[in-house]
């Protein structure tokens, strides 16, 4: 049942502290067993903590031998016992899963991460730091929405806390995961919905079954539990009810291991995450490993890198991880399935972006004859096209599988990966050419590394006042299949930008535009407008001998689509064109045999 369970949300979802040295109150001892298979079998007892407006919170505290007090390694879940994923870090260490407020066993209402959860994270770590299986130095582990509930508590003071590892999540719950371009996301709605709040509810009438006791307890939980979800639906701007589901700055200093995958459904939320925590001075390490999207073969995955964090951090064990390269990614090579194939590239870094990386500017050009089954296969020209020219499409709906590499990554992951493979098909954009705009490269006589958020500038009439811009990267393989390494959403209702959290490049260009998502502007039928779209951060090799073409789409049906007929205007006065990331040593204009 487990098992199903944590399938099911794979498939689905894809959400001061310590001194000011990390290091200086770290306990210096042996540190934990090598291997738990040599330590005493973990046993576990329950734990109840009442926060302060009286909500009792179930955690499972589980140990090695003898219990007494060690370091703690806490993580906080919405997704009961289906989704107990805290790994066994060792003999050293104390574990401690908590079923955060209305879920589990907890009583409350779970609020989707928001203030009063958010409290709770603060209260429970204050409350552990001092019980007696505690030594006072906790250490917070999370994924996905327990990852969530970390970063948007970290404006909180978080008592005792001297690390972090935290797998996915997002730093803005509304765009980086349910809100995408101003889309709503029915992926991590529905495994909220069935991971969180369908076995809540279950359990209660399971006990009604066995005991006759009216499930008091999961009636209230459950029906909070539904008008969180009415909230988080009819909130479709990014008003005050979302800020208070972001990561803000705080007063906490310890340092932070965050990892994601460039195909993970929450890709986005690490690194904007990990740019922040940058900014206050905190010592943070990016890996970019794998999540929701597994890893590639061939690949350790990020939890070696976690049991080093907390043994250097929570046990004082000088293991030299927080001397290594600060950033490290795992670049793919073609595809999501070549990527987990284990056809990667490691590349370290001292920051994010990438010290070096040049965003070099490909225009969308009428010019036809470039081997797509579009209606216009247009071309992608390192020189703007003098000629203006209007093509239209039809933005019905989309293959998802195809069109949303992010969250298709997730789905292979969680299972679907063998269908994928059986029918290729599936993941490649054939299908989907006879209803896209496409503008494609010439071949590349080398390899270029696109490593980096990317962003389109595009003007758009629209025959309905509201449309989505759905725009696809993909590696064309030399067979002439195409495969989406990359997506940037935009609803047509919010065409501005916020400047100051916009990134520009040394030209002025925009290179990551922060869209206003909070207030919608419909456009007239017809209203020629300009519009930002942001891709969340691309990995990806293209070798020599393949091409990189740009798919303009219906949105993919993972979302709730808004179908329209679209006329994208291109050349002349309507500059539409790609601001694309290449990192230092590669040139995607020399790899097509011209100049930038």
């Amino acid at each position: 049942m487990k098992r199903a369970g944590l399938l099911l949300a794979a498939l689905l979802l894809s959400a001061c502290g310590g001194a000011s040295d990390p290091m200086a109150q770290a306990p210096q001892g042996p540190g934990p067993d090598p291997d738990p298979r040599e330590a005493p079998p973990p046993a576990t007892e329950a734990v109840e903590f009442e926060a302060s407006d009286g909500a009792r919170l179930h955690a499972q505290l589980t140990y090695h031998g003898e219990l007494k007090a060690r370091p703690l390694i806490v993580q906080f879940s919405p997704y009961g016992d289906i989704g107990r994923d805290l790994p066994d870090f060792g003999a050293g260490y104390n574990h401690v899963y908590v079923n955060v407020r209305g879920t589990g066993s907890s009583t409350g209402t779970w609020s989707a991460i928001g203030a009063r959860d958010q409290q709770d994270v603060a209260e429970f770590v204050a409350w552990a730091c001092h019980q007696p299986w505690s030594n006072g130095h906790i250490g917070l582990y999370g994924f996905s929405a327990s990852a969530i509930a970390v970063y948007n508590s970290m404006h909180l003071k978080l008592e005792c806390v001297d690390a972090a590892a935290l797998m996915a999540g997002t730093a803005d719950l509304y765009r980086d995961l349910l809100y995408p371009g101003g889309m709503f996301n029915l992926v991590p709605g529905a495994v909220v919905a069935f991971g969180a709040g369908l076995p809540l509810i279950a359990a209660g009438f399971i006990d009604f079954f066995t005991s006759g006791q009216l499930p008091i307890d999961a009636i209230f939980s459950g029906t909070g539990f539904l008008g969180t979800i009415l909230q988080v639906m009819t909130h479709a701007s990014e008003d005050e009810f979302w800020v208070d589901r972001t990561q803000r700055p705080g007063p906490n200093r310890f340092p932070v291991l965050a990892d994601t995958g460039f195909y993970d459904v929450e890709s986005r939320g690490p690194f904007e995450s990990y740019q922040l925590l940058r900014r206050q001075g905190v010592q943070v390490h990016l890996r970019v490993f794998g999540a929701h999207d597994g890893t590639p073969e061939g690949t350790p995955g990020p939890r070696p890198e976690y049991q080093r964090w907390f043994d250097r951090y929570l046990l004082g064990q000088n293991n030299g991880i927080d001397r290594e390269p600060r950033v490290q990614l795992l670049v793919g090579h073609g595809s999501y399935e070549a990527q987990i194939g284990g056809a990667v590239t490691r590349v370290d870094a001292t920051d994010w972006p990438v010290p070096g990386t040049r965003w070099q500017t490909f225009w969308l050009d009428p010019a036809r004859g470039h081997g797509a089954y579009s209606s216009n296969d247009g071309g992608l020209s390192p020189v703007a096209p003098q000629q203006q020219a209007t093509q239209p499409y039809l933005a019905l709906t989309s293959l998802p599988t195809a069109t949303d590499p992010n969250t298709t990554g997730t789905v292979a992951a969680g299972g679907a990966i063998t269908l994928f493979k059986a029918f290729p098909i599936l993941t490649q954009l054939t299908l989907m050419e006879p209803l896209s705009l496409t503008y494609t490269t010439p071949e590349f006589s080398e390899d270029v590394d696109v490593v980096g958020p990317a962003a389109l500038t595009v003007h758009v009439a629209t025959a309905l006042p509201e449309a989505d811009l759905h725009a696809v990267i993909t590696d064309v393989w030399p067979d002439g299949s195409a495969h989406a390494v990359g997506v940037g959403r935009l609803r047509s209702s919010y065409p501005d930008i916020v400047e100051e959290r916009s990134v520009r490049d040394s030209r002025g260009e925009i290179v990551q535009p922060y869209n206003d998502f909070s207030s919608k502007s419909y456009a007239l039928p017809g209203q020629l407008r300009e519009y930002h779209v942001e891709f969340w951060p691309i990995g990806n090799r293209f070798a020599a001998g393949h091409k990189l073409r740009l798919y303009l789409v219906g949105a993919a049906t993972y979302t709730l689509p808004a179908p329209n007929l679209n006329f994208v205007s291109i050349g002349g006065d309507t500059p539409s064109r790609l601001q694309l990331p290449v990192l230092p040593g590669s040139d995607a204009c020399r790899a097509m045999g011209t100049t930038c």
